[in-house]
């Protein structure tokens, strides 16, 4: 090649490079220049553009050919309708979620944000961190781990890094905290997403959540308001009812909120949960009532930032407004942002003619908007919109941060009860290696594990078994679900009579849509299925002394099993959640948790029998 030729090339390829301006996160601000551009953008906005920043649809994140029909259509929707926001996603089906790889995400963030004329903005659900969703990223325990640490300062921690790894990949909004009160027990859907079920220990979390998100570039999302904790319904499945009165509500349910309110929080999501002592309509769930949104939330409690939709294709909402009236009326009460409206044709038509015939007002329209274009503003889209792909190697899964993750669900194991003869479980040592390619022989009968979830085809419970393995070789190990406990019981009942150690793992934990079969009645729970729970309940009648009962999620689980004789919580079912049981199980690591909530006949919150880590030598 001609070196005149060469450099000339050169010199395309670097000016091609230097137009594509990298996001640069800062702490969640908006400066003069962000509100300028703001105000000038909404000027040149038609209505149909201006309805448009209103929504927020899903896309999931996977490989997509640029002429696929799933890619073309997800980029006509963003074009026709204007779309403001996208809700970065992954494919999903029954309890499996099907992850994805970050580099992906990023791609896919900076291809879609090229192909949108104004800055789109990414939010997502990184409850426990981006590994909910993408492979190789750093992965938390749930919210109510971190409060059994007692320990606020891990929540910030966590915020973090979870807004370093986001917006590595062009995510700027995080639906989180979830500033819901776990106040009843069998609440199917909150759960462990809680922090707790006393306010006043919910609040600090909320707090320094909000803190390391906002420093470190991320916007904050208090949810579900006006509080989804009180509750015995999925209202991913039906109508959720708040029941308690007006002095309960402020008691219980709303400090949180009003905490994040004055801690800086962004937005405010709110919940499809009818709540009479607030709106008595029956059919005017809160994120379509103007006395709830408006009344409470901006007159009441001051909050002037977005508030936001629960996801709108919810069963909730779905039955009451058919087609587009529910985008309508979801306005009409003062949300600023309509999530994932179930028909997105016919909402964006609905509110356009809503204004057009004097229903919104557009000055409301106005307002709305330049909320949503000042958050934008805040995390720097005014200025670049795309992400660095090559900086992603150094800004997700750092080994620190990895430490970090492990510590919280380490500090996080209760043990709830102890009889003294089982906990710590003795290992058996590395085994001599194999020849190669040979296959260890039949299992041995020392211990036993039982591993109870939803659906054996999951990853549920294969992080235990690595780290058991690794300990007890020859463990025998077995998988249970609705499906085939009753099969497998005799099965399993003649391993447990056989073991010295038994070891039952029970993985339940709040779910969307999640039903199962619960005394008999189909209904959305985070309890253990009548087939699991009759196994379960004839492995304890038979061996309870020698059983430790590990539950990986849902801690309300012992209320079903009161036989139980030793019981630990690791308050998620995460897979470092995994590793913490195990060696909390083996005595590796000192058990110090305390219960965030209360377990109805079994123990109180703030209960957690203490138990030192062994040294080397198997001492205390």
């Amino acid at each position: 090649m001609p070196r005149r030729l060469a450099i000339i090339l050169l010199l395309f390829v670097g000016s091609c490079v230097g137009d594509d301006k990298f996001q640069r996160p800062g702490p969640v601000r908006l400066t003069h220049d962000g509100d300028k551009w703001a105000q000038k953008t909404l000027r040149k906005l038609s209505l149909e553009e201006k309805i448009g920043q209103m929504l927020m649809i899903r896309a999931q994140t996977e490989f997509f050919n640029a002429q696929s029909p799933d890619f073309l259509q997800l980029r006509d929707n963003l074009r026709r309708y204007h779309v403001g926001g996208v809700l970065l996603t992954v494919a999903s089906e029954g309890g499996a979620v099907f992850r994805n790889q970050p580099y992906e995400a990023a791609m896919l963030t900076n291809q879609l944000q090229r192909d949108s004329r104004l800055p789109l903005i990414f939010a997502a659900d990184f409850e426990r961190g981006l590994a909910m969703r993408f492979h190789g990223t750093t992965g938390f325990p749930a919210a109510m781990a971190f409060a059994a640490t007692g320990n606020p300062r891990y929540a910030a921690e966590m915020a973090r890094v979870v807004a370093q790894e986001a917006r590595a990949i062009g995510v700027e909004w995080n639906f989180f905290p979830v500033a819901d009160v776990n106040s009843a027990p069998a609440n199917p859907i909150i759960n462990t997403r809680a922090f707790g079920e006393d306010p006043q220990q919910v609040i600090p979390y909320v707090l320094a959540y909000l803190g390391g998100a906002r420093e470190n570039g991320m916007l904050t999302t208090a949810k579900h308001f006006p509080g989804h904790g009180d509750v015995e319904t999925d209202s991913h499945l039906g109508i959720a009812h708040v029941s308690a009165d007006r002095a309960h509500l402020d008691t219980l349910e709303l400090p949180p909120f009003r905490a994040a309110i004055g801690g800086g929080v962004d937005s405010v999501m709110v919940a499809h949960v009818t709540v009479p002592a607030l709106d008595p309509d029956p059919n005017r769930v809160a994120s379509v009532s103007r006395a709830v949104i408006d009344g409470v939330l901006k007159q009441q409690l001051g909050f002037q930032g977005l508030v936001i939709t629960d996801a709108m294709d919810m069963n909730a909402v779905t039955r009451l407004f058919p087609g587009g009236r529910a985008a309508v009326e979801a306005v009409k009460a003062g949300n600023d942002v309509v999530l994932i409206p179930a028909d997105l044709n016919a909402a964006f038509n609905g509110l356009i003619n809503a204004v057009r015939s004097g229903e919104i007002p557009e000055a409301q329209i106005d307002a709305s908007v330049l909320k949503i274009l000042h958050a934008k503003a805040a995390v720097g889209l005014h200025k670049a919109r795309l992400v660095d792909i090559q900086a992603l190697a150094e800004n997700i899964a750092r080994p620190a941060d990895l430490a970090l993750a492990e510590q919280v669900a380490d500090e996080a194991v209760a043990l709830v009860r102890d009889n003294g003869h089982l906990i710590p479980v003795q290992g058996s040592g590395t085994p001599a290696p194999l020849p190669a390619y040979q296959t260890p022989g039949p299992p041995g009968s020392r211990v036993l594990v039982v591993v109870f979830s939803d659906d054996v085809r999951t990853d549920a419970g294969r992080v235990l078994e690595r780290e058991v393995r690794a300990r007890i070789p020859g463990v025998n190990m077995f998988y249970i679900d609705p499906r085939i406990a009753s099969g497998m019981s005799q099965q399993v009942l003649e391993a447990a009579d056989r073991a010295q150690t038994v070891v039952a793992a029970a993985i339940a934990s709040p779910s969307a849509g999640k039903v199962l079969r619960v005394n008999g009645v189909l209904t959305g729970s985070v309890s253990l299925d009548d087939a699991t729970a009759a196994l379960l309940h004839s492995l304890l009648e038979r061996a309870a002394g020698k059983t430790a009962l590990l539950a990986l999620g849902n801690p309300y689980l012992a209320a079903q099993f009161p036989e139980v004789q030793n019981y630990l919580c690791t308050f998620s079912n995460a897979p470092v959640s995994e590793i913490s049981a195990v060696k909390a199980l083996f005595g590796e690591i000192a058990i110090r948790g305390r219960l965030p909530v209360t377990i109805p006949g079994i123990a109180a919150r703030g209960a957690g029998i203490d138990r030192p880590g062994l040294a080397q030598g198997g001492h205390p």
